[in-house]
């Protein structure tokens, strides 16, 4: 059985991860994120998988309302879970010992 921190953990690492398919269908966000990274496009499969890069896309979002804003409605989150997401990726939240 999982504990709600594994849980939180991989629903965090999931939103990441959805911001980045998100982000791969919007050329010019992702092109701004890759040129704030430094990462190119063809890195981002092994980025992904960086705890760092993860909490930088949450980041991308929440520098940025509308972003953050035209993301929830495509994918039909609530920003309460991003932000849950950032906070516990970020070490701000209770999920400062990420796994």
């Amino acid at each position: 059985m999982q504990s709600q921190k594994d849980t939180s953990a991989q629903e965090a690492e999931t939103t990441a991860i959805a911001v980045l398919a998100w982000l791969a269908g919007e050329p010019e966000l992702l092109s701004r994120f890759l040129s704030l990274t430094g990462v190119d496009p063809a890195g981002l499969r092994e980025a992904a998988g960086n705890r760092g890069f993860l909490a930088g896309l949450l980041d991308f979002l929440m520098g940025h309302e509308p972003t953050l804003i035209a993301f929830c409605e495509a994918t039909n989150r609530k920003p309460e879970q991003v932000v849950r997401a950032h906070a516990l990726m970020s070490g701000a939240g209770s999920g400062a010992d990420w796994p």
